[in-house]
């Protein structure tokens, strides 16, 4: 039977679960998508199979059916399954639901624990499934949308195998589009071709998402239709001869104004955030502007802070333009104040210009490269005395006891070059070389004098 609930009007009647609940799949050959996971050979497939679950850590966004698979995964294996959420329980929910595992396990019942969120669980919490994974008491199942490499403890996930979920493709959101579709029958809104593809668009690979915007429509669908019947009860109308006008289908425009404000898939500070950080920056590493702008536009759509932007393209432009073009970082650093002065969406068009400009600009990592090898260099030698020559000399006392003594000024000599003085500490023979210019853009021609002051040292 369906949930009842009180009307404003003290009628009662029966609510139907949500439509996402409703088409929850019961076997595991009803979910849609993940077939890396649930195709024939498919490690989860064979597990079910065999009937050896391993402890798992499911990872992936929203939407994919982390939850559904558990529970499935439980189910095929003739297993009972308790569920946690890292949300809402703490060590005493644990505590009983080991105590019910141990219960069941007496009574010859196979237990899987799923927890949901599990990277909401401090390591203590996280560490009190340890004992009971080792033992056999219980299958460990986690769900996460971070990446469990930092956000699950290594104990843990050294005794679980993590498996990624997928977003759900657009062909698997038609697929579960149809099904919602069908399952609401004369409810179900009509949609255009156009229209649908909108909706699978909007979903960005969420199939629950996909499932609550088709359900809202159908709702917003049938209050207009229930207004219009109203209205044409109450409303005088003239006899008409003209024949009932058939329903058409929803549209892109009736869609879009219908849908709310919606973006993309982007998890501010999730793995989202960082994966299509990561792409920009390697776009603008690999010389490829379009690709550059698509990801720049991806993550402003999905509610990035251009701030933030604005911070990494300052950071590539040191990173991976450095000195073969300088104004790389001029350039990042005006488009940045551009975007404080205009904000958005006016100043986002600097952190465009600016993004293409890193883009197509000769590439060097030799500053990069040079800075890590001289902190590894330090870190690894310790801290060795400044030479007497290179000391400072500002006292009576400080030149008595040889500071700045036989330093050479290097603009009274030729070409403004001390050939031969030395500026390393005493302890060190060969001094390293940190900074090797690549042959492109500006560094080309410094590698050509530092070749020269090299040989006149």
């Amino acid at each position: 039977m369906h949930p009842v609930q009180q009307t404003p009007m003290g009628l009662i009647q029966t609510t139907a679960p949500p439509l996402a609940e409703r088409l929850r799949p019961q076997r595991l050959d009803q979910v849609v998508g993940q077939q890396h996971l649930l195709g024939p050979q498919g490690p989860l497939t064979r597990a079910a199979q065999l009937q050896r679950l391993p402890s798992m850590i499911l990872w992936g966004p929203p939407g994919v059916g982390k939850t559904t698979l558990a529970r499935l995964l439980a189910q095929a294996v003739n297993a009972r399954m308790l569920s946690l959420s890292a949300v809402l329980s703490g060590v005493k929910e644990i505590r009983e639901a080991v105590a019910q595992a141990e219960l069941w396990q007496g009574q010859g019942e196979r237990v899987v624990v799923f927890v949901d969120e599990v990277h909401r669980f401090n390591k203590s919490q996280q560490d009190a499934f340890l004992p009971h994974v080792e033992s056999g008491l219980f299958v460990f199942v986690g769900a996460t949308t971070e990446n469990p490499g930092f956000e699950v403890n290594s104990a843990l996930l050294s005794r679980a195998q993590v498996f990624r979920l997928e977003s759900l493709s657009a062909d698997d959101l038609r697929q579960l589009l149809l099904r919602g579709l069908e399952a609401l029958k004369h409810a179900a809104p009509m949609l255009s071709e156009d229209a649908q593809a909108l909706l699978i668009a909007t979903a960005d690979g969420d199939g629950r998402k996909l499932l609550n915007l088709l359900e809202m429509l159908a709702q917003v669908q049938a209050k207009q239709g229930e207004d219009e019947d109203h209205e044409g009860h109450t409303a005088a109308a003239a006899p008409s001869t003209a024949g009932a006008r058939e329903p058409q289908p929803l549209g892109i425009e009736a869609l879009q104004a219908m849908l709310p404000a919606l973006q993309r898939q982007f998890d501010k500070g999730g793995d989202a955030f960082y994966d299509q950080i990561s792409a920009l920056h390697k776009s603008v590493r690999g010389s490829d502007p379009d690709a550059s702008l698509y990801w720049l536009a991806r993550m402003l759509d999905g509610g990035a802070d251009p701030r933030y932007i604005a911070r990494r393209l300052i950071r590539m432009a040191s990173e991976d333009i450095g000195l073969a073009d300088p104004r790389a970082l001029t350039l990042c650093l005006e488009a940045a104040q551009a975007y404080e002065r205009l904000g958005s969406p006016e100043g986002e068009l600097a952190l465009a210009q600016a993004t293409v400009f890193l883009a197509v600009a000769a590439k060097s990592n030799a500053v990069y490269t040079a800075w890590k090898s001289a902190q590894r260099y330090v870190q690894e030698q310790g801290s060795m005395p400044v030479p007497n020559h290179l000391r400072n000399a500002p006292t009576r006392l400080a030149k008595s006891m040889g500071h700045g003594a036989d330093y050479r000024y290097s603009h009274d000599e030729p070409d403004a070059f001390s050939a031969g003085q030395r500026y390393f500490p005493d302890a060190v023979l060969k001094p390293p070389i940190f900074y090797s210019p690549v042959p492109r853009g500006l560094e080309s021609k410094m590698a050509e004098k530092l070749a020269e002051l090299r040989r006149r040292n």
